[in-house]
C-alpha cells in the first residue's frame, strides 16, 4: 500500500508541475484574471496534497495501521473533487456550469477527512 501512495504521489507532482505550466504559459493569454486565479488555487491545493500523499506512504510503511490507507485515499478523492472542480470551473466557466462549484466543497471535506486519519494513523501506528 505504502508504495502506491508513493507511485501516485509521484505521478501527481509530475502533473502538478505540468498543469501549473500549462496555466502559466497557455491558459494566461485564454482566462479571465478570476479564473486564472482559480486554476492557480488548484494547482497549489493539489501540490500541498501530493506532499501530504507522500508522507502517508512513508508514515504507512513505519507505521501500518487502518487509518493511514485512509488518509491516502482521501487525499487522492480531494485531488479529484476538489482541484478537479477548480480546474474545470476555470476552464469552462461559471455560465453554464456553476453547478460544478457545489463539488469543491465536497473536494475540501475529503481534505479535511484525510488530515483527520493522517493524525489517527500516526498516533495508533507502533513501530515495527
Amino acid at each position: 500500500m505504502h508504495k502506491n501512495f508513493l507511485v501516485i504521489a509521484a505521478y501527481l507532482g509530475a502533473f502538478s508541475v505540468a498543469l501549473g505550466a500549462f496555466g502559466a504559459h497557455t491558459l494566461k493569454a485564454y482566462l479571465s484574471q478570476q479564473s486564472l486565479t482559480t486554476f492557480e488555487t488548484a494547482v497549489r491545493y493539489q501540490f500541498y496534497h501530493v506532499f501530504a500523499l507522500a508522507i502517508t506512504g512513508i508514515l504507512y510503511k513505519h507505521f501500518p495501521n487502518k487509518k493511514l490507507p485512509y488518509a491516502g485515499n482521501f487525499f487522492m478523492a480531494g485531488i479529484i473533487l476538489f482541484c478537479g472542480s477548480l480546474y474545470l470551473l476555470a476552464i469552462l466557466g461559471t455560465t453554464h456550469f456553476a453547478w460544478i462549484g457545489a463539488i469543491t466543497p465536497l473536494g475540501g471535506a475529503f481534505f479535511i477527512a484525510g488530515w483527520v486519519f493522517l493524525a489517527l494513523g500516526i498516533k495508533a501506528g507502533q513501530a515495527p
